[in-house]
């Protein structure tokens, strides 16, 4: 069983790995020591202080001593100092007895438990592995059985055959010939043997040779590389100098690129103002547009309804020479209109009813483009 295991059957405390002793570890071997001495006797006395090499060497030689006179287990106290895996072959030898004493109670105590509790019951499941061994023992002796009766079978002639050959007389010649060939083969396999040692003595040196040249190869490039280490190259205060120059045109670059970004931005922003106030500009214009198409609809209304009330005077009273001498004058509606913008300019607008809608058509087309003039500036 592995020590590891053992350990955690007699009640170690602390979990172990085999990799805690893959490196020397001291201070876990001598926790483990002192602890199998506590287990072996309690009332044991034994120093734990293990800081220098001579309280090791003492710690050492008690447990050692303590192991030979009590529990009469010889341990290798070299090994134990080590305190790697050969330091864990000699506890192995102090926690197996303590391991089979525990086992031996506890079989004695199961044993007697098993026959006090169950003496008229037959446990199957732990008989099936003496079940399976005793199968294979009976085809093992059947098969064998059978093949010692053809065997026998064959007797017969065998028997003539063995007592020919052993009332044959030895012929000398022929077993010295054997002999001889049989001492020549061992002296051709001893030569071989020679040679194999002699080529591997031979390999040994040349490697050998092979390994001091590679040494000294090592050690003449690692000189070279203290001294390549030492020596500072021509070209690093050039190097020092571009790379600071680098660092402040990558500053001028980062301070450029925030600005060009800002701009940009900005741009977009007045871009964006101005074509709003251009959607700003049109909404206005579509309405004044709106509105003086309204107002010119209503004075040519009203210039209308005066044109029908001239018509209703009666022609019989006189010539139209006459009664156009006596007709008043044609009302003239008179609009003075100001027109906010530039210089603070006004319009004088006249409509006459009884000019042609050519001349009124001309005033109010000029009137627009004034009013729509003075509205975008």
């Amino acid at each position: 069983m592995d020590f590891t295991e053992m350990m955690r059957a007699l009640g170690y405390p602390r979990l172990i790995s085999m990799e805690n002793f893959r490196t020397p570890n001291f201070t876990l071997v001598a926790e483990i020591l002192i602890w199998l001495v506590i287990r072996y006797e309690p009332q044991m006395d034994i120093p734990t202080d293990v800081d220098t090499e001579a309280d090791r060497i003492f710690f050492i030689k008690a447990v050692a001593q303590f192991m030979a006179t009590k529990a009469h287990i010889k341990v290798n106290t070299k090994r134990l100092y080590q305190a790697d895996g050969y330091a864990v072959k000699e506890m192995l030898k102090m926690t197996s007895v303590l391991y089979s004493t525990i086992k031996t109670k506890e079989m004695a105590s199961g044993d007697k438990v098993e026959e006090e509790n169950s003496k008229f019951k037959f446990d199957l499941g732990s008989k099936i592995a003496e079940l399976k061994a005793a199968r294979q023992l009976a085809s093992d002796i059947t098969s064998k059985g059978a093949s010692l009766y053809d065997l026998l079978g064959k007797e017969v002639e065998l028997r003539e055959m063995r007592t020919a050959a052993i009332s044959r007389p030895l012929e000398i010649n022929e077993t010295e010939k054997a002999l001889r060939a049989a001492i020549k083969e061992v002296l051709e396999s001893v030569d071989k043997t020679k040679d194999m040692l002699n080529n591997v003595s031979s390999d040994e040196t040349s490697l050998e040779s092979k390994i001091e040249k590679k040494k000294q190869e090592l050690e003449r490039n690692q000189k070279r590389l203290l001294t390549l280490q030492s020596v500072r190259p021509a070209f690093m205060d050039e190097y020092e100098k571009i790379e600071e120059d680098l660092q402040k045109q990558y500053e001028t670059y980062v301070e450029k690129f925030l600005n060009l970004s800002f701009l940009e931005q900005q741009l977009e922003e007045y871009h964006r103002q101005e074509q709003e106030r251009f959607e700003e500009t049109e909404n206005t214009l579509r309405m004044m547009q709106h509105k003086l198409r309204e107002e010119e609809r209503r004075l040519m209304r009203s210039g209308d309804k005066d044109e029908d009330s001239d018509m209703d005077i009666p022609e019989d009273e006189g010539s139209d020479s006459d009664m156009e001498d006596r007709r008043p004058p044609k009302p003239r509606p008179t609009r003075n209109m100001p027109i906010t913008g530039r210089g603070g300019a006004r319009l004088i607008g006249n409509m006459q009813g009884g000019d042609s809608e050519e001349v009124s058509s001309d005033i109010w087309s000029c009137f627009l483009v004034y009013r729509v003039m003075c509205i975008i500036s």
